[in-house]
């Protein structure tokens, strides 16, 4: 499945969910199932700087494509952080920096966090935007 597929299944499966409060309350629900990360990796390398809550981002690159694992001691902040983790994991640097995620504005994500929250959103991505120029054209 290409990038863009994932994405618009994404769309799909958020616009689905009717009304921003139940949109947030399925990923809050997703964000309780995900496993937290090992405690060996939640070290001060791979916590984000800015957030007011402590998220943790580990990118690891193998076979030619970027994955990415995320934690957070706040819940709504690791499903959101998580969601674009998901999103992002198992492409090449090419195909994550051809797609922002900007498509999340269209379904009510990044207009109904507060302030700090988009804060964090914007930190992961830019994490991830910055781990996949550093592994552009990297095929090992």
């Amino acid at each position: 499945m290409t990038i863009q597929e994932k994405r618009d299944q994404l769309i799909a499966r958020l616009s689905a969910i009717k009304g921003f409060h139940d949109r947030f309350a399925g990923l809050v629900e997703q964000g309780k199932a995900r496993p937290a990360l090992d405690a060996t990796l939640k070290i001060d390398r791979h916590k984000v700087d800015g957030c007011l809550s402590t998220l943790w981002f580990v990118p690891e690159f193998r076979e030619g494509k970027c994955y990415f694992a995320t934690d957070a001691d706040s819940l709504i902040v690791k499903a959101i952080a998580s969601l674009l983790c998901d999103l992002y994991s198992g492409y090449t640097p090419e195909e994550i920096l051809s797609l922002d995620p900007s498509f999340l504005a269209q379904v009510g994500i990044t207009q109904h966090l507060s302030p700090n929250r988009r804060n964090s959103l914007s930190r992961v991505w830019d994490k991830i935007r910055g781990f996949a120029r550093e592994n552009s054209g990297r095929r090992d």
